[in-house]
Formats: C-alpha cells, structure tokens, sequence
C-alpha cells in the first residue's frame, strides 16, 4: 500500500514539473507571450531548473534546449525511480527508459496540445474574452490552420477543432504501442 502510495506521489509531481516545462519550451517555440497569468506561472515555477540547465545547454536553432532536456531527465529519472520501486533489486535499463521519457515527452506533448484545444472551445462558448484566450489561440493557431484549408467553417460552425482532436488521437495510439514496445510493463 505504502509502495503505491509512493508511487503515485512521484508520478504525480514528476509529471506536473514535466508539463510545466514542456508548456514552457512550446510557449518559446510557438513564440506565446508570457506576460499572462499562465506564462507567468510557467515561469516562476520552472525557474529552479531552467535557469541552472541554460548555464551548461545553450539554445539551439532558436529553441530552448535547456528547458527541454531538462523535462527529459526529470522525466527520466522519475521512470528510474519507479522501476525501482516497483523491482527492488532489479538495474534497470537506462537506455531504455531514456527512450520511453523522450516518447513520454512526445505523448505528453500531444496531450497538451489537446488540453488547449478543449479549452479554447470551452472558453469560447463560456467566456469568449478570457485573458487566456489569447494564449490558447497562439499555442493551437499553427495546428488548426491546416486543418482550416482542408475543412472550412460550415455555417458559422468551425469543426477544425474535433478534426485536430481526433487526429491527435489517432496519433497517441501509436506513441502508447511504442512506449509498451520499449519500456515493456513500466
């Protein structure tokens, strides 16, 4: 009881930190402004381990490397301590379990992108001028655009949103068969 308990509370944290720190390398990349309430939140809580990580990772092609490589070894680490937890005495593979948090970061990513696509049409039908409005339009804009081409407004009702959704989870399914192919039963 006590292992599972211990179990879910790392998993738990770990994997809030790692959000946080994808939300922030996507917010960089898709250029969102973090002067708002979320940005700012992203910030000061990932501050402990983005600004340590930016001395020894310099940006690469404009992206904040740092900030991703540090979601992957909080990640990593996280699934190491697991695997112990749950094997007492087995070694884990290290190699393994860096390829499951690179596909952990992946699908978690994907989820995010998700996540901001139902509440940007929550919001819009809820509270339309949200202040968060703006973020969610930036973060998912990139996405929904080819869909948007595709399949244009039908009257006055845009299904660009349920479209990227569906595609999205089309594509977590191939992600989670690889995630069980390399990582096996973590």
């Amino acid at each position: 009881m006590f292992q599972q308990i211990l179990h879910f509370l790392i998993e738990t944290l770990a994997a809030f930190f790692v959000y946080l720190l994808l939300a922030r390398f996507h917010f960089q990349w898709l250029r969102v402004p973090f002067r708002n309430q979320v940005g700012e939140f992203i910030v000061v809580a990932t501050n402990w381990i983005v600004q340590p990580a930016r001395r020894v990772i310099p940006p690469l092609a404009g992206l904040d490397l740092a900030t991703a490589v540090a979601a992957w070894l909080l990640q990593l680490v996280a699934l190491v301590i697991l695997v112990a937890l749950s094997r007492p005495g087995a070694a884990p593979g290290v190699a393994a379990l860096a390829l499951v948090a690179l596909i952990d970061l992946l699908r978690f990513s994907l989820y995010i992108l998700s996540f901001a696509i139902v509440m940007q049409a929550v919001l819009s039908w809820v509270n339309p001028h949200t202040p968060v409005g703006p973020v969610l339009d930036v973060v998912t804009r990139p996405f929904l655009r080819p869909v948007r081409r595709v399949l244009p407004p039908i009257a006055n009702i845009d299904l660009s949103p349920v479209v990227l959704l569906i595609v999205l989870q089309v594509l977590l399914i191939p992600v989670w068969h690889l995630r069980n192919l390399v990582g096996g039963a973590l």
